[in-house]
């Protein structure tokens, strides 16, 4: 019988995120906020959908009642998010609220099968960073010259990462978060969105004459803004986090484009970073091992090519729909609930999920995007353009890494992958997106 329930719950749950992902890209053929709502209401229903059935089938398969709690608890925290930010803050973006719960859902779904008690986890810090992140929102909307704290964003973050690097416990050889309180940190996380606010703040000016915020940067803060990405991005290559050294790289070079509109910024970047890759793989030795096993994982199959091999052969094995929660291996992955979640989620919920997977990310990306299209003021402009380029690269990281597209970067998958820092991190960007949001409603 539950071989049955199984079987048809893979078709169900590819059904459910299809039409989930359809109605996110359906939603911008809408113009007034209004007319969607049936679409937030249908988007709901799949979400909750797909988070009882996954933890349901997981339950029945493990027999491990305790999760039907766990379904409990998380719909009564999902329910209550959107609840909430229809009641206090009527003008968010309700799309952006449904793609957070999305994410969060599929999540906790795969987390479950991998580690319950990890899960449980993941749980705990989802409820206390939704609770922390709900004050966000009004602070951007009531607090509108955070411009005035750029110098205090920059020093923040170097300290932040310089700590790290001298401080900081040694993970596969990067020095990528400290302990404090028997707490593990990974700042780079929190940093990704201080550098944001500071590279905005540098790269925007007051015109002396409106008094207003332009995008005419002062050619010494220019300079000062290179010099400071360059120190970040140094600090990071010292501590060996370069998958973060890159984020923090491209996040940089099209924040400055938009801000000086000079497409030599994108060729000196490109430039730029084709050189940097080649120094890091001269001067690293786990770079090197990630490029000999992204050229040829099978050649080294037993030893730098396990993971990717691995990986490779949870999405082959997968297919379309999936081998069906549980009865899948993606424990023969190491680190599977971090690096490689996308590898889990195609072995057992199908090819087909993992690409609506992706769109919804991708529609992600387009609402922060139109966010930082429509709101008129530069500085929240660059802010809310350097948080999309900062998420989406990271997904293109994940994705790209667990693919074999690109070497493994070490990089999470936003709001999916296990990891206290990412999540809070993640939810506190797209908390900023929606003050930002809520500041183009008021204007």
């Amino acid at each position: 019988m539950n071989t049955v329930i199984i079987g048809l719950s893979r078709y169900a749950l590819v059904f459910f995120i299809a039409f989930y992902a359809f109605h996110c890209f359906m939603a911008f053929a809408y113009g007034k906020e209004g007319t969607r709502n049936w679409f937030y209401f249908t988007q709901n229903a799949f979400m909750i959908f797909i988070h009882v059935t996954g933890l349901v089938v997981i339950a029945m398969q493990t027999g491990n009642k305790d999760l039907y709690v766990a379904c409990a608890l998380q719909e009564v925290l999902f329910l209550a998010v959107i609840a909430l930010y229809y009641v206090i803050y009527p003008n968010s973006s309700r799309l952006l609220i449904n793609n957070m719960c999305m994410f969060l859902a599929i999540s906790f779904v795969i987390l479950s099968r991998l580690s319950v008690e990890k899960a449980m986890k993941q749980f705990i810090v989802v409820a206390v960073s939704l609770i922390i992140t709900m004050i966000i929102p009004i602070i951007i909307e009531r607090f509108k010259n955070m411009r005035v704290l750029t110098y205090i964003f920059g020093t923040v973050g170097v300290l932040s990462l310089l700590t790290v690097m001298l401080l900081g416990a040694a993970t596969n050889g990067s020095k990528l978060s400290y302990d404090l309180f028997g707490i593990t940190f990974q700042p780079s996380e929190f940093v990704k969105i201080l550098f944001v606010l500071f590279e905005a703040g540098m790269l925007t000016d007051k015109d002396e004459k409106t008094g207003k915020i332009v995008m005419r940067p002062d050619p010494v803060k220019v300079v000062t803004s290179a010099i400071v990405a360059a120190a970040y991005v140094v600090i990071l290559v010292l501590s060996r986090d370069l998958g973060s050294g890159l984020i923090f790289f491209v996040v940089y070079i099209f924040m400055l484009y938009a801000s000086l509109k000079a497409s030599l910024v994108l060729l000196g970047g490109a430039g730029s970073g084709i050189l940097g890759s080649v120094i890091g793989y001269k001067l690293f030795s786990h770079v090197r091992t990630r490029v000999i096993a992204w050229r040829d994982p099978f050649k080294v199959i037993e030893g730098q090519g396990y993971q990717i091999t691995q990986s490779l052969f949870a999405i082959g094995t997968g297919g379309w729909f999936g081998m069906g929660l549980t009865l899948g291996s993606p424990d023969r992955i190491p680190v599977v609930e971090r690096d490689f979640i996308f590898s889990a989620i195609s072995e057992e919920l199908g090819c087909i999920f993992s690409i609506c997977l992706i769109l919804i990310c991708i529609s992600t990306f387009l609402i922060i995007m139109n966010v930082a299209m429509m709101i008129e003021n530069p500085y929240y402009k660059l802010i809310a353009l350097g948080l999309a380029v900062n998420y989406a690269f990271q997904v293109f990281l994940t994705v790209g890494g667990v693919t074999k597209f690109i070497p493994l970067t070490g990089v999470t998958l936003p709001l999916v992958s296990y990891g206290g820092s990412s999540v809070l991190a993640t939810l506190i960007v797209f908390s900023i997106v929606q003050g930002i949001y809520l500041l183009h409603k008021e204007g």
